[in-house]
Parts: C-alpha cells; sequence; structure tokens
C-alpha cells in the first residue's frame, strides 16, 4: 500500500478500490490536492469539506478549482489543421497564439457528439472535453485520419488543468503571467503554463500546465481563493450559459439548439465540415424552433442532463442540457426547450417548474 492509497483509506475507512476507482492517473496531483482537502468521488472532487459553503464562495469569493474532470486532447502533424476542419463547426484556422474559442463535434446527421475548447499553441492543437467522452471521441477521429499525416494523443494525465473565478483573480494572476487576458477567450503563454480567459460575469480563467507549476501556483493561491470541488464549477459555467455534451446527450442536439451560435462556436463561411449540411439549413432556411435557456428549479433532487422536460400535458418539450445546485437552494439548469412551447406555458421537470431566468448573452445569431 503507498502512502497516498493508506492516507484515502484511513480518511474514509473505505477499501483501496475507492482510490483506484477515481481516473486522474495523475497521482502526484491528487495526492497534492487530497493532503489539501480535496473529497473525492469515482468521477471527480465533490468538494473540499463543505459543498453548501463552497457554492456560497463560487457566487461571491475568489475560488480555484481542479479541472480534472475535464480531458485535453493534443492534434499535431503536418495535416493537423486540415483535418480537424473537417470535423468541427468553428473555423481551426482562426485558432492562434492568442485566441481559443469553443467548437462543436457532430455526427453525419448535424447532431452533437461532443463540445470543444479549442486553443493552439507552438503549432499544436488543443480541445479540452469531458472526460467520459474523451476514449470514444479519439476512437472515432482516428478513423477519419486515414492517411493524413495527424496524431491524436491525450495528454491529461500529462497536465493538470485548473479554473479560477472571482474579482480578484486578474490581479493574482499577474504574479505568474505578464499578461492578463481582458476578453473571453483571449489566451496567454509562458513556458509553464497556459491561461485562457473563460466567459461570464465575473472574471474566470483556466490555467493549463505540468503538475510541478500548478502546485506552486494553487499553494501560492491558497490564502487569496477558496477551493471548490466541481458542482461549484459546473454552477459557474451554467450561469455562463455554456453548454455540454455528456454520454446521455450525445445526438441529442444540433449545434444552434444548446445555443453553440450565440457562443461564436458555429463558422458558417468555413466550409464543409461532419454534419455541416444540417447545421447550415438550420441557419439558412428558417428561424430556430429550440433554445436552450437557463432556469432554476426549485427541488431537493438533481435533475441530470438528459431528462425530460415537460408541459402541463406531460408532453415532452425539452431536455435538461447540465445542472448544478444553486447558492441558494435547489437548482440551476440550462435546459433545451421547444420556444413555442415555452412562451405558451411554464415548462417543468419532475413536477417543478422551470423558472427562466436571463442568459448572459443574447440568442441572435452571430453571423461568422
Amino acid at each position: 500500500m503507498d502512502g497516498m492509497s493508506g492516507l484515502v483509506a484511513s480518511r474514509y475507512n473505505q477499501p483501496i478500490q475507492f482510490y483506484l476507482e477515481y481516473h486522474m492517473a495523475n497521482n502526484d496531483w491528487q495526492e497534492f490536492l487530497f493532503i489539501k482537502g480535496a473529497v473525492f468521488n469515482s468521477v471527480t472532487i465533490s468538494s473540499f469539506g463543505n459543498t453548501e459553503k463552497e457554492l456560497t464562495y463560487a457566487h461571491t469569493e475568489n475560488i480555484i478549482c481542479d479541472l480534472s474532470h475535464l480531458d485535453l486532447l493534443e492534434i499535431t502533424g503536418d495535416d493537423a489543421v486540415t483535418f480537424l476542419q473537417g470535423q468541427v463547426t468553428n473555423d481551426v484556422k482562426l485558432l492562434n497564439e492568442t485566441q481559443a474559442h469553443y467548437t462543436g463535434y457532430c455526427s453525419p446527421k448535424g447532431r452533437l457528439l461532443a463540445l470543444f475548447l479549442a486553443h493552439s499553441q507552438d503549432n499544436k492543437l488543443y480541445l479540452q472535453l469531458n472526460h467520459k467522452l474523451a476514449e470514444p471521441i479519439v476512437k472515432r477521429l482516428k478513423m477519419y485520419v486515414l492517411r493524413a499525416k495527424v496524431n491524436i494523443s491525450n495528454i491529461s494525465d500529462s497536465t493538470v488543468r485548473i479554473g479560477l473565478s472571482g474579482q480578484d483573480t486578474p490581479t493574482l494572476l499577474s504574479t505568474f503571467f505578464t499578461q492578463i487576458p481582458q476578453q473571453a477567450y483571449e489566451t496567454e503563454h509562458t513556458d509553464t503554463a497556459t491561461l485562457i480567459r473563460l466567459p461570464g460575469k465575473q472574471p474566470r480563467f483556466e490555467i493549463i500546465g505540468n503538475t510541478e507549476h500548478i502546485k506552486t501556483i494553487w499553494q501560492s493561491l491558497k490564502t487569496s481563493c477558496k477551493p471548490v470541488g466541481k458542482p461549484c464549477w459546473e454552477w459557474l459555467e451554467i450561469q455562463a450559459g455554456i453548454p455540454d455534451i455528456v454520454v446521455t446527450t450525445q445526438e441529442e442536439f444540433v449545434p444552434q439548439m444548446v445555443n453553440l451560435d450565440a457562443l461564436g462556436a458555429i463558422n458558417f463561411k468555413k466550409g464543409c465540415y461532419t454534419g455541416q449540411e444540417i447545421v447550415a439549413r438550420t441557419h439558412y432556411l428558417g428561424k430556430i424552433k429550440r433554445r436552450t435557456q437557463l432556469a432554476h428549479i426549485d427541488t431537493s433532487t438533481p435533475p441530470q442532463a438528459g431528462n425530460d422536460v415537460v408541459n402541463a400535458n406531460n408532453e415532452v418539450i425539452g431536455k435538461i442540457v447540465r445542472s448544478a445546485p444553486a447558492p441558494a437552494g435547489g437548482f440551476d439548469v440550462l435546459a433545451e426547450i421547444r420556444l413555442e412551447a415555452l412562451a405558451e406555458a411554464p415548462a417543468y421537470w419532475h413536477g417543478a417548474v422551470l423558472n427562466i431566468l436571463a442568459l448572459p448573452y443574447s440568442l441572435q445569431e452571430k453571423t461568422t
């Protein structure tokens, strides 16, 4: 039994399999987080001891969060840009050392298989996505490489991703980065880390780097930032109106249904890609009839991505896209709903009404 396994077994009085089931293979980083008070489950870090307090911190304080529930793919090779350009909804050629963006990955029927946060550095492309989708998405992408000079690797275990949020975070980060991105999706690079400004009502950032450097950053910020678990980061993502695609919602949505056009994650001028015909037809031939809304549900039962949303007659009018506990109780969700049905009457989940809230962006399509 190694030291980390012994600590886990001692803390939880559970078998070592509890530790082994956690997906993070970077044991050095995992042990560091454990010592800092992280509470693990088989999927992610659930908290640093008190989820309810941490949700309040996410709303009002500077927070720091492990993002190991997201995987990072590296795409390299002479044909990497050309290859990826034929696979995703956004224009890969617009990625550069200073600009990231979201992009969708669709089936031939135009239904989303994954959502990527993409960036570029040193002639390499990087795609971040939900951990549980990473393995099948890599396999699917490799099916289309054929004779192209492209290599696709999952580098999640050799990198660390953390998130920061709060009004003071730009100042706090100036210790480690000479330039702090001012606008959403702007990026900054050093020899040991990448900094991406994320969308949101308050400053939000992601840092990607090697283990030792991220440990140094975490240690430096521990007195200024409250550590929080995944539910808090999920809540911040929902407040920013950022959807996600998970196992239960793959192939459920055309990109516009989850607002990828409003987020600038679809480029209508880039040319062909898998599913492009359906996505373009939705854009050019008619008004979009289904959209993802931000809503609050007063319930103690967690809504799950893929759950049906219904009207008063129990007719299905949409689906839950993303869900997280809210600081004041209940759950905040992103829910894809048929607009006509929403205009006529309230929407419900398991008998509880969806109280529709304002999204932080317009649902008018961006014309890129």
